[in-house]
Protein backbone atom coordinates (compact mmCIF):
# COMPACT_ATOMS: atom_id res chain seq x y z
CA UNK A 1 0.00 0.00 0.00
CA UNK A 2 1.14 3.66 -0.29
CA UNK A 3 3.50 5.11 2.42
CA UNK A 4 4.90 8.28 2.04
CA UNK A 5 8.84 8.91 0.28
CA UNK A 6 11.44 8.40 0.29
CA UNK A 7 10.63 5.12 -1.12
CA UNK A 8 10.82 2.20 -3.48
CA UNK A 9 13.02 1.14 -5.48
CA UNK A 10 11.83 -2.02 -5.74
CA UNK A 11 8.25 -3.58 -6.69
CA UNK A 12 6.62 -2.45 -3.49
CA UNK A 13 4.26 -0.99 -1.62
CA UNK A 14 4.55 -0.21 2.25
CA UNK A 15 2.85 0.11 5.25
CA UNK A 16 0.50 3.02 5.38
CA UNK A 17 1.69 5.40 7.78
CA UNK A 18 3.43 8.85 7.20
CA UNK A 19 5.28 10.85 9.80
CA UNK A 20 6.31 14.35 8.89
CA UNK A 21 8.87 17.15 9.80
CA UNK A 22 8.40 20.44 9.56
CA UNK A 23 10.59 20.38 6.74
CA UNK A 24 8.61 18.50 4.67
CA UNK A 25 5.40 20.09 5.48
CA UNK A 26 6.21 22.77 2.85
CA UNK A 27 7.62 20.79 0.80
CA UNK A 28 6.01 18.43 -2.07
CA UNK A 29 3.70 16.15 -0.77
CA UNK A 30 4.66 12.42 -0.33
CA UNK A 31 1.77 9.53 -1.71
CA UNK A 32 2.31 7.03 0.91
CA UNK A 33 3.93 4.17 -0.02
CA UNK A 34 7.74 3.53 0.72
CA UNK A 35 9.66 1.05 -0.91
CA UNK A 36 12.98 -0.32 -0.80
CA UNK A 37 15.59 -2.10 -3.35
CA UNK A 38 14.85 -5.26 -4.64
CA UNK A 39 17.04 -7.21 -7.17
CA UNK A 40 18.23 -4.94 -10.19
CA UNK A 41 17.28 -7.88 -12.73
CA UNK A 42 14.41 -8.87 -11.04
CA UNK A 43 12.77 -6.86 -8.51
CA UNK A 44 10.59 -8.61 -6.04
CA UNK A 45 7.40 -7.45 -3.80
CA UNK A 46 8.39 -6.02 -0.26
CA UNK A 47 6.37 -4.45 2.26
CA UNK A 48 8.05 -2.06 3.93
CA UNK A 49 7.55 0.39 6.51
CA UNK A 50 5.63 3.78 5.71
CA UNK A 51 7.23 6.01 8.03
CA UNK A 52 10.77 6.33 7.34
CA UNK A 53 11.94 9.60 6.64
CA UNK A 54 9.11 11.80 6.98
CA UNK A 55 8.62 12.85 10.89
CA UNK A 56 7.09 15.75 12.60
CA UNK A 57 8.70 17.17 15.24
CA UNK A 58 11.07 14.31 15.70
CA UNK A 59 12.47 14.15 19.47
CA UNK A 60 10.27 17.13 20.77
CA UNK A 61 10.07 17.04 24.55
CA UNK A 62 6.92 17.12 25.42
CA UNK A 63 3.76 16.52 23.22
CA UNK A 64 2.16 19.97 22.08
CA UNK A 65 -1.36 21.04 22.43
CA UNK A 66 -3.62 21.40 19.18
CA UNK A 67 -3.25 25.17 19.47
CA UNK A 68 0.55 24.91 20.12
CA UNK A 69 0.54 22.85 17.23
CA UNK A 70 -1.56 24.77 15.07
CA UNK A 71 0.64 27.93 15.70
CA UNK A 72 4.09 26.15 15.42
CA UNK A 73 3.19 24.11 12.26
CA UNK A 74 -0.51 24.63 10.47
CA UNK A 75 -1.70 21.55 11.63
CA UNK A 76 -3.72 19.84 14.84
CA UNK A 77 -2.38 17.10 16.75
CA UNK A 78 -4.28 15.00 18.89
CA UNK A 79 -3.97 12.92 22.00
CA UNK A 80 -4.85 9.46 22.92
CA UNK A 81 -7.81 11.43 25.40
CA UNK A 82 -8.94 13.23 22.21
CA UNK A 83 -9.65 10.31 20.48
CA UNK A 84 -11.38 8.63 23.33
CA UNK A 85 -13.58 11.89 23.31
CA UNK A 86 -14.00 11.66 19.50
CA UNK A 87 -14.90 7.85 19.03
CA UNK A 88 -17.24 7.98 22.24
CA UNK A 89 -15.12 5.14 23.72
CA UNK A 90 -15.18 6.71 27.82
CA UNK A 91 -18.88 4.97 28.15
CA UNK A 92 -16.99 2.00 27.60
CA UNK A 93 -14.05 2.51 29.87
CA UNK A 94 -16.59 3.47 32.84
CA UNK A 95 -18.34 0.00 31.98
CA UNK A 96 -15.43 -2.11 32.49
CA UNK A 97 -14.73 -2.39 28.47
CA UNK A 98 -10.91 -1.90 27.85
CA UNK A 99 -10.02 -4.71 26.29
CA UNK A 100 -9.18 -6.98 28.80
CA UNK A 101 -8.70 -10.72 28.44
CA UNK A 102 -8.13 -10.00 24.41
CA UNK A 103 -4.72 -10.38 22.93
CA UNK A 104 -3.99 -7.71 19.87
CA UNK A 105 -1.27 -9.06 17.38
CA UNK A 106 0.74 -6.58 15.61
CA UNK A 107 3.00 -7.58 12.99
CA UNK A 108 6.42 -5.97 11.79
CA UNK A 109 9.66 -6.10 10.49
CA UNK A 110 12.72 -5.82 12.67
CA UNK A 111 10.61 -4.39 14.99
CA UNK A 112 11.78 -1.85 18.34
CA UNK A 113 14.36 -2.33 20.60
CA UNK A 114 12.50 -0.07 22.84
CA UNK A 115 9.08 -0.41 22.54
CA UNK A 116 8.06 -1.85 26.26
CA UNK A 117 9.86 1.61 27.31
CA UNK A 118 8.84 3.97 24.71
CA UNK A 119 4.74 2.21 25.40
CA UNK A 120 5.64 2.79 29.52
CA UNK A 121 6.66 6.41 28.53
CA UNK A 122 3.56 7.20 26.50
CA UNK A 123 1.30 5.36 28.75
CA UNK A 124 2.78 7.63 31.69
CA UNK A 125 2.58 11.10 29.70
CA UNK A 126 -1.35 10.73 29.49
CA UNK A 127 -2.26 8.83 32.45
CA UNK A 128 -2.86 5.75 30.74
CA UNK A 129 -2.46 2.33 32.88
CA UNK A 130 0.36 0.12 30.25
CA UNK A 131 0.52 -3.06 29.43
CA UNK A 132 3.51 -5.90 28.97
CA UNK A 133 4.48 -6.22 25.24
CA UNK A 134 5.14 -9.95 24.31
CA UNK A 135 7.65 -10.19 21.92
CA UNK A 136 7.74 -12.78 19.14
CA UNK A 137 11.15 -12.95 16.77
CA UNK A 138 10.12 -14.81 13.56
CA UNK A 139 12.16 -15.83 11.20
CA UNK A 140 16.10 -14.32 10.67
CA UNK A 141 15.32 -11.11 12.47
CA UNK A 142 18.75 -8.95 12.85
CA UNK A 143 19.72 -7.11 15.69
CA UNK A 144 18.56 -4.01 15.57
CA UNK A 145 21.13 -0.87 13.85
CA UNK A 146 20.06 2.69 15.07
CA UNK A 147 21.97 3.77 11.79
CA UNK A 148 20.19 1.63 9.13
CA UNK A 149 17.28 3.71 7.81
CA UNK A 150 15.19 -0.05 6.97
CA UNK A 151 15.42 -0.35 10.73
CA UNK A 152 14.24 2.80 12.03
CA UNK A 153 12.07 2.49 9.32
CA UNK A 154 10.33 -0.09 10.79
CA UNK A 155 10.53 0.80 14.64
CA UNK A 156 8.59 4.10 13.78
CA UNK A 157 6.00 2.25 12.40
CA UNK A 158 6.49 -0.48 15.29
CA UNK A 159 5.83 2.30 17.70
CA UNK A 160 3.03 4.02 16.24
CA UNK A 161 1.26 0.67 15.87
CA UNK A 162 1.44 -0.30 19.43
CA UNK A 163 0.74 3.20 21.05
CA UNK A 164 -2.36 3.68 19.05
CA UNK A 165 -3.68 -0.08 19.58
CA UNK A 166 -3.01 0.81 23.66
CA UNK A 167 -4.81 3.62 23.24
CA UNK A 168 -8.06 3.18 22.22
CA UNK A 169 -7.89 -0.90 23.97
CA UNK A 170 -5.55 -0.09 27.48
CA UNK A 171 -6.31 -3.71 29.05
CA UNK A 172 -6.14 -5.69 25.78
CA UNK A 173 -2.74 -7.56 25.87
CA UNK A 174 -0.56 -6.99 22.89
CA UNK A 175 1.89 -9.41 21.15
CA UNK A 176 4.46 -7.87 18.62
CA UNK A 177 5.89 -9.95 15.84
CA UNK A 178 9.00 -9.19 14.51
CA UNK A 179 9.51 -10.61 11.52
CA UNK A 180 12.80 -11.18 9.26
CA UNK A 181 12.79 -10.02 5.43
CA UNK A 182 13.67 -13.16 3.55
CA UNK A 183 13.08 -13.23 -0.16
CA UNK A 184 10.31 -16.60 -1.36
CA UNK A 185 9.86 -16.45 -4.67
CA UNK A 186 10.11 -13.05 -5.95
CA UNK A 187 8.28 -11.46 -2.75
CA UNK A 188 10.23 -10.51 0.26
CA UNK A 189 8.99 -10.22 4.25
CA UNK A 190 5.59 -10.72 3.39
CA UNK A 191 5.75 -14.98 3.87
CA UNK A 192 7.47 -14.95 7.09
CA UNK A 193 4.59 -12.20 7.96
CA UNK A 194 2.02 -14.99 6.70
CA UNK A 195 4.32 -17.81 8.47
CA UNK A 196 3.97 -15.97 12.09
CA UNK A 197 0.49 -14.99 12.10
CA UNK A 198 -0.84 -18.56 10.59
CA UNK A 199 1.46 -20.09 13.88
CA UNK A 200 0.11 -17.86 16.12
CA UNK A 201 -3.50 -18.55 15.25
CA UNK A 202 -3.08 -22.03 15.16
CA UNK A 203 -1.85 -22.05 18.73
CA UNK A 204 -4.44 -19.94 20.01
CA UNK A 205 -2.62 -16.44 20.36
CA UNK A 206 -4.72 -13.75 19.30
CA UNK A 207 -8.12 -12.23 18.83
CA UNK A 208 -7.42 -9.33 16.64
CA UNK A 209 -4.80 -9.03 14.16
CA UNK A 210 -3.69 -5.27 12.44
CA UNK A 211 -1.39 -5.37 9.10
CA UNK A 212 0.17 -1.74 8.68
CA UNK A 213 1.93 -3.19 5.71
CA UNK A 214 1.00 -4.12 1.85
CA UNK A 215 2.28 -4.46 -1.38
CA UNK A 216 0.40 -3.06 -4.76
CA UNK A 217 -1.53 -6.01 -6.61
CA UNK A 218 0.09 -4.76 -9.80
CA UNK A 219 3.18 -5.60 -8.96
CA UNK A 220 2.99 -9.09 -7.88
CA UNK A 221 4.81 -12.12 -9.75
CA UNK A 222 2.47 -12.95 -12.59
CA UNK A 223 0.26 -10.20 -12.47
CA UNK A 224 0.71 -9.11 -16.11
CA UNK A 225 -0.24 -12.51 -17.24
CA UNK A 226 -3.09 -12.55 -14.97
CA UNK A 227 -1.65 -15.11 -13.34
CA UNK A 228 -2.49 -14.25 -9.58
CA UNK A 229 -1.47 -17.64 -8.10
CA UNK A 230 1.45 -15.47 -6.13
CA UNK A 231 -1.19 -13.71 -3.45
CA UNK A 232 -3.55 -16.89 -3.55
CA UNK A 233 -0.57 -18.36 -2.23
CA UNK A 234 -0.10 -16.60 0.45
CA UNK A 235 -3.36 -16.16 1.99
CA UNK A 236 -3.63 -18.72 4.17
CA UNK A 237 -2.79 -17.32 6.94
CA UNK A 238 -6.01 -15.31 6.87
CA UNK A 239 -8.41 -18.52 5.15
CA UNK A 240 -6.77 -19.76 9.11
CA UNK A 241 -8.08 -16.71 10.70
CA UNK A 242 -11.32 -17.01 9.59
CA UNK A 243 -11.42 -20.80 10.10
CA UNK A 244 -10.30 -19.72 14.53
CA UNK A 245 -12.63 -16.43 14.53
CA UNK A 246 -9.62 -14.02 14.20
CA UNK A 247 -10.35 -10.88 13.01
CA UNK A 248 -7.62 -9.10 10.54
CA UNK A 249 -7.38 -5.77 9.64
CA UNK A 250 -4.96 -3.89 7.13
CA UNK A 251 -4.26 -0.55 6.22
CA UNK A 252 -5.82 0.84 2.85
CA UNK A 253 -2.57 2.41 1.97
CA UNK A 254 -1.75 6.62 1.79
CA UNK A 255 -1.87 7.01 -2.15
CA UNK A 256 -5.42 7.53 -2.50
CA UNK A 257 -6.36 5.55 -5.77
CA UNK A 258 -3.37 4.99 -6.63
CA UNK A 259 -0.34 3.33 -5.29
CA UNK A 260 3.85 2.69 -6.02
CA UNK A 261 4.60 1.34 -9.50
CA UNK A 262 6.88 -1.94 -10.12
CA UNK A 263 10.25 -0.19 -9.64
CA UNK A 264 8.68 2.22 -6.64
CA UNK A 265 9.80 5.17 -8.44
CA UNK A 266 6.09 6.48 -8.80
CA UNK A 267 2.75 5.66 -8.37
CA UNK A 268 0.41 4.16 -11.29
CA UNK A 269 -1.40 7.16 -13.67
CA UNK A 270 -4.52 5.05 -13.05
CA UNK A 271 -6.05 3.57 -10.28
CA UNK A 272 -5.16 0.20 -8.20
CA UNK A 273 -5.47 -1.54 -5.27
CA UNK A 274 -3.31 -3.04 -2.53
CA UNK A 275 -2.87 -6.69 -0.59
CA UNK A 276 -3.47 -7.62 1.92
CA UNK A 277 -5.82 -4.86 2.40
CA UNK A 278 -8.22 -5.66 -1.09
CA UNK A 279 -8.19 -9.62 0.39
CA UNK A 280 -11.95 -10.66 0.72
CA UNK A 281 -10.90 -12.30 4.05
CA UNK A 282 -8.75 -8.96 5.47
CA UNK A 283 -10.94 -5.63 7.05
CA UNK A 284 -9.77 -2.70 5.06
CA UNK A 285 -9.23 0.25 7.32
CA UNK A 286 -9.18 3.23 5.55
CA UNK A 287 -8.63 6.97 6.51
CA UNK A 288 -10.38 10.24 7.87
CA UNK A 289 -9.77 13.42 8.71
CA UNK A 290 -10.70 14.23 12.60
CA UNK A 291 -11.71 18.18 13.27
CA UNK A 292 -11.46 18.59 17.19
CA UNK A 293 -10.95 20.66 19.60
CA UNK A 294 -8.92 20.59 22.57
CA UNK A 295 -11.09 18.33 24.69
CA UNK A 296 -11.76 15.57 21.60
CA UNK A 297 -15.10 17.33 20.68
CA UNK A 298 -15.80 17.38 16.62
CA UNK A 299 -15.96 21.05 15.44
CA UNK A 300 -16.88 19.88 12.02
CA UNK A 301 -17.87 16.11 10.61
CA UNK A 302 -15.25 14.38 9.92
CA UNK A 303 -13.54 14.40 6.06
CA UNK A 304 -11.16 12.21 4.06
CA UNK A 305 -7.97 11.95 4.56
CA UNK A 306 -5.99 13.62 1.75
CA UNK A 307 -3.37 16.08 2.87
CA UNK A 308 0.42 14.77 3.07
CA UNK A 309 -0.99 11.28 1.42
CA UNK A 310 -4.76 10.35 0.67
CA UNK A 311 -6.43 7.27 2.45
CA UNK A 312 -6.43 4.02 -0.43
CA UNK A 313 -9.56 3.04 -1.66
CA UNK A 314 -10.89 1.62 -5.02
CA UNK A 315 -12.05 -1.89 -6.99
CA UNK A 316 -9.41 -4.72 -6.92
CA UNK A 317 -7.64 -6.04 -9.65
CA UNK A 318 -7.42 -9.66 -8.53
CA UNK A 319 -10.85 -10.25 -6.24
CA UNK A 320 -14.23 -10.36 -7.28
CA UNK A 321 -16.93 -8.63 -5.23
CA UNK A 322 -17.86 -11.06 -2.16
CA UNK A 323 -21.15 -11.17 -0.82
CA UNK A 324 -20.88 -9.40 2.09
CA UNK A 325 -20.63 -6.27 -0.47
CA UNK A 326 -23.47 -7.79 -2.71
CA UNK A 327 -25.66 -4.49 -1.71
CA UNK A 328 -22.76 -2.24 -2.77
CA UNK A 329 -22.63 -3.44 -6.10
CA UNK A 330 -23.23 0.05 -8.20
CA UNK A 331 -20.48 1.40 -6.36
CA UNK A 332 -17.83 -1.67 -6.26
CA UNK A 333 -18.99 -2.78 -9.48
CA UNK A 334 -17.68 -6.76 -10.39
CA UNK A 335 -15.12 -6.39 -7.54
CA UNK A 336 -14.02 -6.29 -4.36
CA UNK A 337 -13.77 -2.73 -3.48
CA UNK A 338 -11.80 -0.99 -0.60
CA UNK A 339 -11.91 0.44 2.40
CA UNK A 340 -14.68 -1.17 4.29
CA UNK A 341 -14.47 1.66 7.13
CA UNK A 342 -12.14 4.45 8.26
CA UNK A 343 -10.35 6.02 11.12
CA UNK A 344 -8.06 8.68 11.89
CA UNK A 345 -5.28 9.35 9.24
CA UNK A 346 -4.28 12.52 8.10
CA UNK A 347 -1.36 14.17 9.19
CA UNK A 348 -3.24 17.25 9.77
CA UNK A 349 -4.85 15.69 12.72
CA UNK A 350 -2.10 13.50 13.45
CA UNK A 351 -1.41 11.55 16.67
CA UNK A 352 1.57 11.93 19.27
CA UNK A 353 3.85 9.35 19.70
CA UNK A 354 6.68 8.36 21.64
CA UNK A 355 9.95 6.89 20.28
CA UNK A 356 13.46 6.14 21.76
CA UNK A 357 14.86 3.40 19.26
CA UNK A 358 16.98 6.40 17.93
CA UNK A 359 19.40 7.44 20.25
CA UNK A 360 20.11 10.58 18.14
CA UNK A 361 16.17 11.38 18.32
CA UNK A 362 14.14 10.66 21.39
CA UNK A 363 11.15 12.19 21.96
CA UNK A 364 7.27 13.34 20.41
CA UNK A 365 6.52 12.65 17.33
CA UNK A 366 3.42 13.00 15.08
CA UNK A 367 2.41 10.70 12.80
CA UNK A 368 -0.76 10.03 10.35
CA UNK A 369 -1.44 7.47 7.56
CA UNK A 370 -3.66 4.37 7.48
CA UNK A 371 -0.86 2.63 9.48
CA UNK A 372 -2.53 4.77 12.29
CA UNK A 373 -6.12 3.90 11.24
CA UNK A 374 -5.63 -0.22 11.37
CA UNK A 375 -4.55 -0.38 14.92
CA UNK A 376 -6.55 1.77 16.31
CA UNK A 377 -9.83 -0.18 14.91
CA UNK A 378 -7.73 -3.32 15.90
CA UNK A 379 -8.57 -1.90 20.11
CA UNK A 380 -12.03 -1.30 18.60
CA UNK A 381 -12.12 -4.70 17.41
CA UNK A 382 -10.45 -5.95 21.35
CA UNK A 383 -13.22 -4.28 23.16
CA UNK A 384 -15.94 -5.32 21.44
CA UNK A 385 -14.34 -9.19 21.66
CA UNK A 386 -14.53 -8.52 25.45
CA UNK A 387 -18.11 -7.09 25.35
CA UNK A 388 -19.00 -10.23 23.11
CA UNK A 389 -17.30 -13.00 25.63
CA UNK A 390 -15.62 -14.21 22.14
CA UNK A 391 -13.84 -13.21 19.13
CA UNK A 392 -16.59 -11.37 16.79
CA UNK A 393 -14.25 -12.88 13.91
CA UNK A 394 -14.69 -11.50 10.42
CA UNK A 395 -16.78 -8.36 10.76
CA UNK A 396 -17.44 -8.05 7.25
CA UNK A 397 -21.14 -9.16 7.41
CA UNK A 398 -22.15 -7.48 10.79
CA UNK A 399 -20.37 -4.35 9.39
CA UNK A 400 -22.15 -3.98 6.37
CA UNK A 401 -25.41 -4.83 8.27
CA UNK A 402 -24.83 -2.32 11.00
CA UNK A 403 -23.95 0.46 8.09
CA UNK A 404 -27.52 0.22 7.13
CA UNK A 405 -28.80 1.12 10.93
CA UNK A 406 -26.91 4.39 10.85
CA UNK A 407 -26.10 5.79 13.83
CA UNK A 408 -28.10 3.32 15.88
CA UNK A 409 -25.47 0.84 15.47
CA UNK A 410 -22.44 2.94 15.70
CA UNK A 411 -21.56 3.35 12.11
CA UNK A 412 -21.23 7.26 11.58
CA UNK A 413 -21.39 8.19 7.58
CA UNK A 414 -19.04 10.42 6.29
CA UNK A 415 -20.19 12.15 3.70
CA UNK A 416 -18.77 15.59 3.20
CA UNK A 417 -17.77 15.41 -0.43
CA UNK A 418 -14.17 15.75 0.19
CA UNK A 419 -12.40 12.88 -1.93
CA UNK A 420 -9.09 10.89 -1.86
CA UNK A 421 -7.74 11.87 -5.06
CA UNK A 422 -3.98 12.18 -5.63
CA UNK A 423 -0.82 12.12 -7.46
CA UNK A 424 -2.97 13.40 -10.40
CA UNK A 425 -4.97 9.91 -10.54
CA UNK A 426 -8.68 10.68 -9.95
CA UNK A 427 -9.93 9.09 -6.71
CA UNK A 428 -13.22 8.14 -4.86
CA UNK A 429 -15.57 11.14 -2.92
CA UNK A 430 -17.56 10.43 -0.14
CA UNK A 431 -21.31 10.83 -0.41
CA UNK A 432 -24.18 9.15 1.51
CA UNK A 433 -23.71 5.81 2.27
CA UNK A 434 -20.98 3.56 1.71
CA UNK A 435 -18.26 4.90 -0.94
CA UNK A 436 -14.51 3.94 -1.97
CA UNK A 437 -13.04 7.06 0.12
CA UNK A 438 -14.02 5.87 3.07
CA UNK A 439 -16.13 2.56 3.16
CA UNK A 440 -19.21 2.76 5.36
CA UNK A 441 -17.79 5.61 7.15
CA UNK A 442 -16.17 5.41 10.62
CA UNK A 443 -17.77 4.40 14.12
CA UNK A 444 -19.21 5.52 17.53
CA UNK A 445 -17.53 2.92 19.65
CA UNK A 446 -20.28 3.15 22.60
CA UNK A 447 -22.86 2.15 20.39
CA UNK A 448 -20.77 0.09 17.62
CA UNK A 449 -18.91 -1.78 19.80
CA UNK A 450 -22.32 -3.49 21.84
CA UNK A 451 -23.88 -3.90 18.24
CA UNK A 452 -21.23 -5.84 16.70
CA UNK A 453 -20.87 -7.87 19.86
CA UNK A 454 -24.64 -9.01 19.59
CA UNK A 455 -24.29 -9.41 16.00
CA UNK A 456 -21.43 -11.82 16.20
CA UNK A 457 -22.35 -15.09 17.55
CA UNK A 458 -19.69 -17.31 19.09
CA UNK A 459 -18.05 -20.17 17.23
Amino acid sequence: MHTPRPRRTAAVAAAGAAALTAATLAAAPFSGTAAAAGHAAAPVVKAVPAVSGHELVKGAGSPLTTAQCQAQWGINCYSPLQYRQAYDLNPLYRAGVTGRGRTIVIVDSFGSPTIQHDLDVYSKQFGLPSTQVQVVKWGDVPPFDPTNSDHTGWAGETTLDVEMAHAVAPGAHIVLVETGVAETEGVTGLPEMMDAEKALIDKGVGDVITQSFGATEDTFPGFDQKDFSSIENLRYAFKDAERHGVTVLASSGDGGATDSTEDGSDDYPYPVNSWPSADPLVTSIGGTQLHLDATGDRTAPDSVYNDYGAGGGGQSHVFSRPAYQNGERQVVGAQRGTPDVSMAAAVNGGAWVYSSYDPTATGWDVYGGTSEASPLFSGIIALADQAAGHRVGDIHTALYALAKTGKLGGVVDVADGTNNSYDGVTGYTAVKGYDLATGVGTVDAARFVPALALLSPRR
